[in-house]
């Protein structure tokens, strides 16, 4: 009794060891098995093993390059499992260029057990047919370029852009000439749009130069030499631009003495030689003035050109003349 029952376990042990030391099996194959030159197909690899066997598949390398490129290699896949057996696919995307056969070889996976490393190939050699596009020069003939075609001009197909470059420039005359008559209805013309504005006054353009130092209130942050360098540089321009006399290159001095020979009033020529005198203590002599002092020059200036910028007649003022 005791025999039946061990004799079929040891029987079924020993299939069970047998069936762990069998070996994996790999197969490989290609997919599409015919292209042509240029196309794309994969490389299968397929092995089927048991659980705890390892398997490393290989790097492809093409044994020629230029007949076969490797495009990319896919992720390995699980293709079946049953119980202890797992079947896994390696997939290469190659490309072929070169008619023909191609012999890809007896693929190879690396393949580890307990102790045992080892190479395992496929059992048959994978052949690729490679073919090309077939020209029947028998009933194809082969001709050469053709010269290029001159076709002759036709008016209809330059009709469209004529009729609207026509109406463009209706438009723009029409628009020119209503300008021309608002224009004229005022006193004016057309071309007067074209002429550059006339240049400020010197008046104008000091008075706008003394406001802008105002607002930078350089005295204030203690940046008297800069005040007064502007202050008085504001009045030069504004000399020479009223009455053409080169004080930008003057010193003070000649300033004070070329004035003597302009009309001015009183007030005003004093108040001028106040201020460069001011100016040239600060510039040369590193006086600090007082804040007091730096508002009156800075008065001074401003009414300095409102008194003796030109002045504007009416239009009765102008008739009398």
């Amino acid at each position: 009794m005791k025999r039946a029952i061990i004799l079929p376990l040891l029987l079924l042990v020993s299939l069970v060891a047998v069936a762990q030391s069998e070996t994996p099996t790999v197969r490989a194959r290609i997919e599409p098995d015919s292209v042509f030159i240029g196309d794309q197909f994969d490389y299968v690899l397929e092995v089927e093993k048991d659980l705890v066997q390892t398997v490393l598949f290989p790097e492809f390398t093409p044994k020629e390059e230029g007949i076969v490129e490797l495009v990319e290699v896919l992720p390995t896949d699980t293709l079946e499992r049953d119980g202890r057996r797992l079947k896994i696919a390696q997939r290469y995307r190659l490309a072929a260029f070169q008619e023909g056969l191609i012999n890809l070889g007896a693929a190879g996976v690396l393949y580890a057990d307990k102790n045992i490393v080892d190479t395992l190939y496929a059992a048959d050699s994978v052949i690729l047919k490679v073919a090309t596009f077939e020209i029947d020069s028998t009933s194809q003939s082969i001709y050469d370029l053709k010269p290029q075609l001159t076709l002759s001009f036709k008016l209809a197909e330059i009709r469209g852009y004529l009729l609207w470059s026509l109406l463009v420039i209706a438009l723009l005359a029409l628009a020119i000439y209503g300008l021309h008559r608002y224009l004229e209805a005022r006193g004016r013309h057309l071309k007067d749009l074209f002429k550059p504005a006339p240049p400020e006054p010197p008046h104008v353009v000091a008075i706008k130069a003394l406001e802008a130092l105002h607002h930078q209130k350089l005295w204030q942050s203690g940046k008297h030499k800069l005040y007064y360098s502007t202050l008085t540089d504001i009045l030069r321009t504004y000399i020479a631009g009223r009455w053409s006399i080169g004080a930008m290159e003057m010193t003070s001095d000649e300033i004070i003495t070329a004035m003597r020979a302009v009309e001015l009033p009183e007030k005003a020529r004093m108040d001028l030689t106040s201020i460069l005198m001011d100016g040239d203590l600060v510039k040369f002599a590193k006086f600090t003035p007082e804040a007091e002092q730096n508002e009156s020059d800075y008065t001074k200036a401003y009414y300095f050109v409102e008194e003796t910028k030109p002045v504007e007649l009416t239009p009765d003022e102008e008739e009398n003349e």
